[in-house]
């Protein structure tokens, strides 16, 4: 029975809770026994609550025995990025500076789980302030790809993705500047959606690159997706980006019906690749929308590399949150993160505008696609996960490549700002998952979980776990 619980989705924990028939003591603890046994195995969780936890699934027990309403969220056991803020949880942000840090107050995806009555049961494992694109810091050490140990998991919500893909629980939380949410999830072979920007509120501590943080959740189950977006939505008085909620809920859209929509499939953005296997395996993928009563057309973008642009404004602002204790910082910062500190010192405001300007000229020139097509599909990732230890390969199909190109399909739309998300293709020859990108119109994410659970629902992949979860 435990193992079966492990394996449940976010909205049948929630539906069984909500009726009485499962108390939400037991997927609580099939989930801290799936802890117990896989976590050492790929360390995904780095602080555990158990206690804590224990004691919210009692009370929550209490109220529904006394006939109280419970929120849509009701028993679901999740685990929250180490980014996140939580009031009287240590975060350490994966940094040394920070190794002792307990927050007094919660970032708003955790106050909104808490309202909807989840429980919050541990903290994952990220880079340090999710600046690379990989999980790996100085507290913890690396997180092991549920596929295979010695590969990493992605970045930087690459704890969270192992989490979930490993059934420690069917909700984490994520963050995305540059497809920290994407690039785990298509590495671990789950489902990740960046939101449109500010659609979750983010109350940014420290300082520091929150002009293309995006957040969101981590799922094995596109409807599970819906449903967290559907609580945690809405604006915040903290933050002047946050949007108001759409008329129509989330998981609403999961039961459009995308026959007759058009696909444009683009293997290349610009003059940015992938490996052969990889864009093998997404063009099958992407082909069987076709299936599912799509039009799927390949198309050709002449769109520049905005990975330079992109890293100039995470290196502005990371300086800027860095001036008031610049030894520190360089003494402390993880191996990984030394070389973007000394960039940074170097930008000037006449950087950071240009880099904005590339940020308008590109949605400009995506306009015509996304009134022609209703979506568009490129690979997640340009590879399949990178082994641990490495920033991932220097060359693609024999030609040399810039530092972490295999983000290039991903990080045009946090400059952007609009909504993509990763679905699990396919496999690799070598074992490995690799992650088609989603990526819909702007405020459009309706569009995006349609096609994705239509495609879930057509070629389930949760039906299949990683060797670490067994």
């Amino acid at each position: 029975m435990s193992n079966k619980l492990c394996w449940m989705s976010a909205s049948e924990i929630a539906r069984q809770v909500r009726a009485g028939r499962l108390s939400p003591r037991e997927p609580l603890e099939a989930v801290l026994a799936q802890a117990d046994r896989v976590n050492p195995r790929v360390n995904a969780l780095i602080t555990r609550l158990d206690e804590s936890a224990r004691a919210q699934a009692l009370a929550l027990e209490s109220r529904i025995a006394a006939g109280e309403p419970v929120g849509p969220l009701a028993g679901v056991p999740v685990s929250v990025k180490d980014l996140h803020l939580m009031a009287d949880v240590r975060t350490t942000f994966g940094c040394k500076l920070y190794e002792d840090f307990v927050a007094e107050w919660d970032h708003p995806i955790v106050e909104r789980l808490r309202a909807a009555d989840a429980i919050l049961f541990a903290k994952t494992n990220t880079s340090e302030f999710g600046l690379v694109p990989l999980t790996a810091n100085s507290i913890f050490g690396d997180s092991h790809n549920p596929w295979q140990a010695d590969c990493n998991t992605g970045g930087s919500s690459g704890g969270s993705a192992a989490a979930v893909a490993c059934g420690m629980g069917p909700l984490a939380t994520g963050s995305d500047g540059g497809g920290s949410i994407r690039v785990p999830a298509a590495f671990c072979g789950i489902y990740g959606l960046k939101p449109q920007m500010g659609r979750i509120p983010h109350v940014a501590f420290p300082r520091g690159w929150e002009s293309l943080s995006h957040q969101g959740v981590l799922s094995r189950n596109v409807l599970d997706t819906a449903l967290a977006l559907d609580v945690l939505s809405g604006p915040h008085p903290a933050d002047r980006q946050s949007l108001p909620a759409p008329a129509e809920s989330f998981v609403a859209a999961c039961r459009y019906e995308p026959r007759g929509w058009k696909l444009a499939w683009c293997p290349r953005l610009g003059d940015l690749a992938a490996d052969a296997e990889v864009l093998e395996i997404c063009e099958q993928a992407a082909l069987r929308f076709e299936d599912l009563g799509c039009v799927v057309d390949e198309v050709a973008l002449d769109l520049p590399d905005l990975g330079p642009a992109q890293q100039q404004i995470v290196l502005c602002e990371a300086a800027t949150a860095m001036e008031t204790a610049r030894e520190a910082w360089r003494d402390a910062v993880f191996p990984a993160n030394r070389k973007i500190y000394d960039q940074a010192q170097r930008l000037t405001f006449q950087d950071l505008i240009r880099a904005n300007w590339a940020r308008d000229d590109y949605l400009e020139r995506l306009a015509p696609l996304f009134a022609q097509y209703d979506a568009l599909l490129t690979p997640t990732a340009s590879i399949t996960a990178p082994q641990n230890g490495t920033l991932g390969p220097k060359e693609l199909n024999g030609a040399p490549q810039r530092s972490l190109f295999w983000l290039s399909y991903c990080v045009p739309f946090n400059m952007t700002g609009q909504p993509a998300a990763s679905l699990p293709a396919g496999m690799s020859a070598s074992g490995l998952p690799v992650g088609l990108q989603i990526v819909g119109g702007r405020f459009d994410e309706a569009r995006v979980l349609a096609l994705s659970a239509a495609y879930q629902e057509a070629f389930d992949w949760t039906l299949v776990h990683p060797p670490a979860a067994m």
